[in-house]
C-alpha cells in the first residue's frame, strides 16, 4: 500500500465573503472528490476570506500509480484561474 498526501495552500485574492470562498473553493473539493477519487478536505483558514488549505490523499497498490494521480490532482487545482496556488507541501505524518 502506498499513500500521497499533500496540503495545497491557497490565496483566493478576488473573494470578499466566506460565502464566496465557499463557491470558489467547492468545485475544486468536489472535482477531486469526483474525477480522482481522492480523500480531500479544507484543513485550514476556513475563517479567512481569501486564503485556504486543502489536504488531499490519495492510496494506492503502487508508488508510481499514487504519484501520477497526486500530480494530475496538482494540476487541476491549478487550472482554476480563480486561485493562485502558494504552495503544495507534503502534509505532516
Amino acid at each position: 500500500m502506498h499513500v500521497e498526501a499533500v496540503r495545497v495552500e491557497l490565496f483566493l485574492p478576488h473573494v470578499h465573503s466566506l460565502k464566496e470562498k465557499r463557491a470558489v473553493i467547492k468545485p475544486i473539493v468536489e472535482g477531486i472528490r469526483r474525477r480522482y477519487q481522492a480523500a480531500v478536505a479544507e484543513v485550514d483558514h476556513q475563517d479567512k476570506w481569501q486564503r485556504s488549505a486543502i489536504g488531499v490523499a490519495v492510496v494506492s497498490a503502487s508508488a508510481h500509480h499514487a504519484r501520477e494521480v497526486m500530480d494530475a490532482i496538482e494540476r487541476f487545482v491549478w487550472s482554476f484561474p480563480e486561485v493562485e496556488v502558494v504552495a503544495v507541501e507534503p502534509a505532516d505524518a
